[in-house]
């Protein structure tokens, strides 16, 4: 891929990084010296001064993509990678919009660069563990779920119930007075009292559930 110009990126993540600069003076200095050695010409930086890099919701990283498809630049320039994202999921995202588009990802530090060979293969190895570990996280949680209902299987799954306090009275006073778990049940859908998440049917396991974690409090 021939990569003529570029457009850098920085960031910090904390105001006071941003009020001191010397993080993003070094992040600058980095890009500057490698476009040089490259011949790059650096044609725009952009910085976000105070941003996490949990996600892309930033106003830096967004112009540089805009300008970058907007045929501005051949490729994206940062120091490191994390500075580009924390999220690994992220990063395959951009690694893919990028590809589509014919444009280059640059990271110093991580040998990642789409614009040569050996760098794009050091991405594609990067992303493809991160779908690995994604997959693997997908498992374990299905795994402990599953594992959860065989040796819970009267508790409800899902969100959290979050039942107002003055059914929970009820349904405890209700029990207390020797109602069946079945009988509390059906009353409360004739009663139409919705459920924690808005619906109308009641189960005896449901109101199991919610005396039991009353009884925990």
């Amino acid at each position: 891929m021939q990569v003529e110009r570029v457009i850098a990126y920085a960031r910090v993540s904390t105001d006071e990084q941003a009020r001191n600069g010397t993080s993003l003076a070094g992040q600058r200095e980095a890009i500057a010296a490698e476009c040089k050695r490259r011949g790059w010409k650096l044609v725009n930086s952009i910085e976000d001064a105070g941003y996490s890099g949990k996600s892309l919701r930033r106003p830096g990283i967004q112009a540089a993509l805009r300008e970058l498809e907007s045929g501005k630049a051949d490729g994206l320039v940062v120091a490191k990678l994390d500075r580009l994202s924390r999220s690994m999921r992220d990063f395959t995202a951009l690694l893919e919009r990028a590809r589509k588009r014919g444009l280059a990802l640059t990271a110093l530090d991580a040998d990642v660069d789409t614009s040569t060979a050996a760098g794009e293969a050091m991405a594609n190895v990067i992303a493809t563990f991160a779908r690995f570990e994604s997959r693997r996280i997908g498992e374990r949680t299905a795994e402990g779920i599953a594992r959860r209902r065989r040796d819970r299987p009267h508790e409800p799954w899902g969100r959290r119930a979050e039942v107002p306090t003055e059914v929970v009275r009820k349904i405890r006073r209700r029990h207390k007075a020797g109602w069946s778990l079945s009988r509390i049940a059906r009353r409360l859908n004739e009663e139409r009292v919705a459920t924690a998440h808005g619906g109308r049917a009641w189960h005896p396991s449901t109101v199991r559930a919610i005396l039991q974690r009353s009884e925990r409090r």
